[in-house]
């Protein structure tokens, strides 16, 4: 290893996940899992060389729901089912795992929630593909967290995405939840934008301390839900991260990776977790609640994640829309 990339000593010590639609990029850089989200779906949609996905989701959406439908039923379906299309094509390259993300706008709705999980769930399982190689990604919210409670104890497994505080990563492993997605760079944002500061030494940038106190939390209490950092802007974070569960990153930041040598230690460590003196947190949804108040930026940042999931979602219905009348 002495001579291997960055990317190859990371994947030494944690789970390299893309964080991309882009298939050719998966295809690229090999990673274990894969990851999306609406901004991607859409990103992804809009690329030449996906177009026979589109146009295939779009044609079969046609067929289900019948020649004489409305065009708005047709696109609502082939938007669901797009994002289950790119996953198809994602899991005939990567070994373990894809996220696939319910409806943002069903993000404070639980039953709604359920249900939409159960239905992705179904689609792939059509498909000949296992239920162990999807994960439902649900938006952290109070509601998401028990909708992921129910749907784990059914074999679905969840990944909790827009995750920003404490309080949701405590909240997620009480409820048994597969994996987490702290948002790395989106919280450096913020507290650059609250500061005024430019930017953070990687050792002191706050998205950076967040996962790695949630990581301690988890190894300390022995939780089995994983820590899966994600949104990274740079490569200082993600060296600070080493030794995480798994870190989803992009593909120009995994080139990156994949272009730099020399020293990787291990920053985040199971065993040195468990030595440290960590007080546990006893929650519930009021105490949630008051949490939640009371971090602005984890406030600010979910409804910001959840509006621009909405608007991405939006955006790639009206894509579909000028497709399907084309």
């Amino acid at each position: 290893m002495t001579n291997s990339s960055l990317l190859e000593k990371l994947r030494g010590m944690t789970v390299v996940v893309a964080d991309t639609g882009d298939i050719q990029a998966i295809e690229k850089y090999k990673p274990r899992d894969a990851t999306t989200n609406p901004s991607l779906i859409t990103a992804a949609a809009q690329m030449p060389q996906y177009q026979d996905i589109v146009d295939g989701t779009l044609a079969q959406a046609r067929k289900t729901c019948g020649a004489s439908a409305p065009v708005t039923q047709v696109v609502k379906l082939a938007a669901d089912r797009l994002a289950i299309s790119f996953g198809l094509k994602i899991l005939e390259i990567v070994p373990g795992r894809v996220s696939t993300e319910v409806d943002a706008r069903l993000s404070f709705d639980t039953t709604g929630t359920i249900a939409k999980a159960r239905e992705i769930i179904a689609q792939y399982e059509a498909k000949g593909i296992s239920r162990n190689r999807i994960l439902i990604k649900i938006a952290a919210t109070w509601e998401g967290i028990q909708a992921a409670a129910v749907l784990e104890k059914e074999g679905i497994h969840c990944n909790l995405t827009l995750l920003f505080g404490f309080h949701q990563a405590v909240a997620c492993a009480d409820a048994g939840v597969t994996l987490i997605s702290p948002f790395v760079g989106r919280i450096l944002d913020w507290y650059k934008k609250d500061t005024g500061r430019d930017s953070y030494p990687p050792a002191e940038d706050p998205g950076v301390l967040s996962v790695t106190s949630i990581f301690n939390y988890y190894k300390k209490f022995g939780y089995r839900t994983e820590v899966m950092g994600a949104s990274f802007r740079n490569i200082g974070e993600i060296i600070e991260l080493a030794g995480c569960d798994l870190l989803t990153i992009a593909p120009a930041l995994l080139s990156e990776l994949q272009s730099m040598q020399g020293d990787l230690p291990r920053r985040l460590d199971a065993g040195r977790a468990a030595q440290q003196q960590i007080d546990k947190i006893a929650l519930d949804k009021a105490a949630f609640e008051r949490m939640h108040a009371a971090d602005r930026m984890a406030s600010e940042k979910l409804a910001e994640g959840i509006a621009g999931f909405v608007a991405a979602l939006e955006k790639l219905e009206q894509i579909l829309a000028a497709r399907a009348q084309a």
